[in-house]
């Protein structure tokens, strides 16, 4: 088996859809918690603090992009339309050795 590569997803929302964002948080946040090996650090970005999310922000661990762009499809976020895009970046960790969690 071969060692997993590291990955930052970057995501994009849809302007405009914090109302469709907020109906689907829960649904999101327990979809996460189940993929919790994969993506251990997950949250929103926001421009300032207290605004409505306009993406957000994953570390993951995987074997491939295409792992990933394949568990992101399944996202209750994606399948409520949220998604507008995302781009998945391989991350060279510094002091790889320290696996400290947020």
């Amino acid at each position: 088996m071969s060692p997993q590569s590291l990955f930052v997803i970057v995501f994009t929302d849809r302007p405009g859809q914090g109302a469709l964002r907020a109906q689907h948080l829960t649904a999101h946040i327990a979809w996460l918690e189940d993929q919790r090996k994969i993506v251990p650090v997950g949250g929103s970005l926001r421009r300032e603090l207290g605004e409505t999310p306009v993406g957000g922000l994953w570390l993951a661990r995987a074997d491939s992009k295409e792992t990933l762009d394949a568990l992101i499809r399944t996202d209750p976020f994606y399948l409520a339309g949220l998604r507008q895009g995302w781009e998945i970046f391989h991350w060279s960790k510094a002091n790889a050795e320290r696996l400290e969690l947020i």
